[in-house]
């Protein structure tokens, strides 16, 4: 559809279009809106669009979807928001968190690294030692020396605390 024939299909159509969608939504500002809008998308598309495929069903179908896109848009704004994906403020570590973090970091770092992987990430000690490149029994290995010596370093950090 060329310039020529789009104008004399737009004149022809608008007011009758406007009308069906009216019909339709109950609202004469929006219907106007809408099939405005639907014949600007249309305009884009009019070297598809000739009489013999309806170009007027083309457009009122846009329109009918903007309308129905404009209510859904306009009910959820309307609507309270969901809680449960409301921003959570961050957690503050607490003293434990920290005391984890400061003997975490006096352990050498394989123990460091694989009691992370298993203890904080959750990951059986296949995976851990799939992750690593080393094998399960060095994990374990790992796992009960980093236990041993975080063991001890969080002991001598509660004494320390309860002596203060």
């Amino acid at each position: 559809m060329d310039a020529e024939a789009f104008d004399a299909f737009y004149s022809a159509s608008f007011s009758k279009l406007v009308g069906q969608v009216y019909a339709m939504c109950g609202n004469f500002t929006e219907a106007q809106d809408c099939v405005q809008e639907a014949f600007v998308r249309a305009w884009d598309h009019r070297k598809q669009l000739d009489s013999a495929h309806a170009p007027e069903a083309w457009v009122r179908t846009v329109a009918w979807r903007l309308a129905v896109s404009r209510w859904r848009k306009a009910r959820r704004a309307l609507q309270l928001p969901d809680r449960a994906h409301e921003p959570r403020p961050p957690r503050e570590p607490g003293v434990e968190h920290s005391a984890l973090i400061a003997a975490l970091r006096q352990i050498p770092e394989e123990q460091r690294r694989t009691i992370v992987l298993h203890h904080l990430c959750d990951l059986p000690v296949s995976e851990v030692a799939a992750e690593t490149g080393v094998a399960e029994g060095t994990v374990k290995a790992r796992l009960s020396r980093g236990r041993t010596a975080l063991a001890a370093l969080l002991d001598a950090r509660a004494e320390e605390s309860s002596h203060a």
